[in-house]
């Protein structure tokens, strides 16, 4: 499915963040996650990621989970980034709503958001065909990436098992009615959720707001055409995989105007023959200086998507 080295990208292909509350404590013999849980609607929760790459620091907590009561038990939109994390958040889970968790939803394959989902049992899981496929291939290597970065918050984390496939549809649980919408751009495969019974649009890392967005698996072309399907649905609340919950489309519109500007400025670039160090020092638009780990995700970038434009653009010389 995927053209690229993921053993080669995993590392840099790690991050994206949301607000700057600190989801972690940590001290010198326990590694433990402190998450908040902010009430964004009634019977629904989001535990906000800090708007910082992944590191040893924070444990890799940097993408948005939400948690939606239900009469038949707790739903989990994406699972953190660790075991630890996923252990610490199913104990959440139960004590806001009372019950079991459900259902986890992965909405993509990335480990902040997927890693978690270990400590959950393969039949609460559900995945797209294609990120359960992926986990079985890459899964390994995955989490590899992110004991190398993450350290010992890690521990006890392997590859999680989707035991339910997440296809286009309605799915019921409890009162809640959940459209799954299979996209995709930001990865290979990107389920969108919409929540129809109060609103709530899930579209994963198809969204970033006030945070720069992350492309080490972007197809550009792709992915703007899923934000065109994002944009069309009639929301009233929007939960970014990384940013502000937010009633409008903000989120949207400035996830497109990044990915335009980093395309722009790189295609710009390429074609004055500077090369990637010189591209990565660009100074960018002034709007970007309210974007967290802008710079950072932009040098990110340029890697990621100029030797794609290279592949394109450079003559293929037949060996003689």
């Amino acid at each position: 499915m995927h053209a690229m080295n993921r053993r080669s990208c995993l590392v840099s292909g790690l991050a994206a963040a949301a607000l700057p509350l600190a989801p972690w404590a940590a001290s010198a013999a326990v590694l433990r996650y402190a998450l908040t849980p902010v009430p964004i609607a009634p019977g629904v929760w989001t535990v906000y990621g800090a708007a910082e790459p992944i590191t040893a620091g924070n444990g890799g907590a940097i993408a948005n989970i939400t948690i939606l009561d239900t009469s038949d038990g707790a739903v989990l939109v994406d699972a953190g980034p660790s075991n630890r994390y996923g252990e610490a958040l199913k104990a959440l889970a139960q004590d806001l709503t009372g019950k079991p968790v459900a259902r986890v939803y992965l909405t993509h394959y990335h480990a902040d958001h997927v890693l978690g989902a270990t400590a959950f049992t393969p039949e609460t899981i559900a995945a797209g065909p294609g990120l359960t496929a992926d986990l079985r291939r890459f899964g390994s290597d995955l989490a590899n990436g992110m004991y190398r970065v993450a350290g010992d918050w890690m521990r006890g984390t392997g590859v999680p098992k989707p035991g339910r496939e997440a296809v286009d549809g309605v799915e019921t649980i409890g009162q809640r009615r959940f459209r799954l919408i299979r996209l995709s751009g930001h990865t290979d495969e990107d389920l969108c959720l919409f929540e129809e019974s109060s609103g709530l649009l899930f579209p994963g890392d198809l969204v970033f707001l006030d945070r720069a967005a992350t492309t080490p698996d972007a197809k550009l072309p792709l992915w703007r055409t899923s934000l065109e399907t994002v944009a069309g649905i009639n929301h009233k609340l929007l939960i970014p995989g990384h940013g502000p919950v937010e009633p409008g489309r903000r989120g949207i519109d400035q996830t497109r105007r990044w990915l335009d500007t980093v395309e722009g400025q790189i295609d710009s670039g390429f074609k004055r023959g500077l090369d990637i160090t010189e591209l990565m020092a660009i100074p960018l638009p002034d709007w970007t200086s309210a974007i967290a780990v802008a710079r950072y995700e932009y040098a990110r970038s340029v890697m990621h998507l100029m030797p794609e434009l290279e592949r394109k653009s450079w003559p293929v010389r037949n060996p003689v």
